[in-house]
């Protein structure tokens, strides 16, 4: 693995430990972030990825096309394409005004974001 692999991983760990924490406040739960960091950690370990197989990739944070050109080589993966579409969904939308996640939002990114990002460990041989 190589540097740049390796640092795609530590923003999309540093951005899983901010899901995981913010889900977890009692006092003012900022779901928007969960919701946001959740996207944000599946996006940068498909990037991860995608660097590691040597797959060019656009500056996109749309998870169904990032994660297309990796479906030939783990077709498991498309049957759960839904998800990375629900979770692309607050990459922007929820950054502007008029637009608030749930604490059901935040709950199903924090899943979703759980799934995807034991999958993607396991395809960059991360698993502990």
């Amino acid at each position: 693995m190589n540097e740049l692999v390796r640092e795609w991983v530590r923003k999309a760990e540093a951005d899983s430990r901010t899901t995981e924490r913010e889900s977890r406040v009692t006092d003012g739960p900022n779901w928007d972030a969960v919701c946001f960091h959740a996207q944000q950690a599946i996006e940068k370990y498909f990037k991860a990825l995608l660097q590691e197989q040597g797959i060019p990739f656009p500056r996109i944070h749309d998870l169904s096309i990032l994660a297309k050109p990796l479906f030939p080589s783990y077709p498991e993966w498309e049957t759960r394409r839904d998800s990375l579409e629900r979770l692309s969904l607050f990459a922007v939308q929820l950054r502007y005004p008029g637009e608030a996640a749930s604490e059901q939002d935040a709950k199903e990114a924090l899943v979703i974001m759980r799934e995807w990002r034991a999958r993607l460990r396991e395809a960059l041989k991360l698993v502990r």
